[in-house]
């Protein structure tokens, strides 16, 4: 008679042979993972005797022993240290896809900026074009709505020689933020400042579908807080900004370079860098 359950399931071995088979990542600096048991998550900034130190955004520091127990993108990960990678003799490119100056230092910050909306539109900007960014001397400032700009431009109103670039979510016709640009634009401060947007309802969005694993970005139902609404309809958690963050950080951690992100955005971010490094 045929046996219905194969070898003897207490045999020495039965573990492993049943335990599913983890993908093994490499720690390599600036990959951001999150911590299974306790949900802390940062970008890897060091390795050293069987331990991986992360760095949170609020750059707070954390060791733990490499192996399982990790999240990268959401998927469990076997975290194990980076083999070395021969230096490359060709020109390095950055994140954003523009070549890196070798033993270039940052620049001196100019008095023209870069103002985004909010804290995650900074970290993904910082994310794929800081390199650029910094050998070019720019600061990217957040606001909290483009219904402060005015404000923060009557305060330290922009110049021929202080150029402002503005990014702004969902600037479509007719919606209140492009009404908002439009009449900056045409005040005593439009001749210096430029105000450019994607169309989507936050910058999450901005990521590929591709990046993240998903066929698209779900649609959150009207009168639902948009961050909230996605991360349930992905199965993730939304009780408190807590469980927001961490969503975000997943996101975040999806971006490796300029092909993560949609070309709406890049065509944007790449105009307000031109704009305000005009000399």
């Amino acid at each position: 008679m045929d046996d219905r359950y194969g070898t003897d399931v207490l045999a020495d071995g039965w573990r492993a042979r049943s335990a599913t088979r983890l993908a093994r990542v490499e720690a390599s600096r600036d990959l951001v993972v999150e911590v299974a048991d306790d949900g802390f998550c940062g970008a890897v900034v060091g390795i050293a005797s069987g331990m991986v130190e992360l760095e949170d955004r609020h750059a707070r520091r954390r060791l733990f022993p490499l192996g399982p127990g990790f999240l990268v993108d959401g998927a469990d990960v076997v975290l194990v240290a980076p083999t070395t990678v021969p230096a490359s003799t060709g020109p390095k490119r950055t994140a954003s896809g523009s070549f890196a100056a070798d033993g270039s230092r940052a620049r001196v910050a100019r008095a023209s900026r870069i103002f985004v909306e909010g804290r995650h539109d900074a970290e993904l900007v910082e994310k794929v074009w800081g390199d650029d960014l910094r050998a070019e001397g720019v600061v990217v400032e957040y606001l909290q709505g483009i219904d402060l700009l005015e404000a923060v431009l009557d305060e330290e109103p922009p110049s021929a020689t202080r150029r402002y670039g503005v990014l702004v979510d969902h600037l479509v016709p007719n919606s209140k933020e492009s009404r908002i640009a439009q009449a900056l634009e045409r005040g005593r401060h439009g001749a210096h400042i430029r105000i450019v947007g994607h169309p989507w309802i936050d910058v999450w969005q901005c990521v590929t579908p591709r990046a993240m694993g998903i066929e698209r970005w779900p649609e959150v139902p009207r009168g639902t807080e948009f961050k909230v609404g996605v991360c349930r309809a992905l199965g993730w958690p939304a009780r408190d900004q807590a469980d927001i963050a961490r969503a975000w950080q997943r996101i975040l951690g999806s971006v490796h370079s300029y092909r993560d992100l949609e070309p709406a955005l890049l065509g944007r971010v790449e105009e307000l860098i031109d704009f305000v490094t005009l000399d």
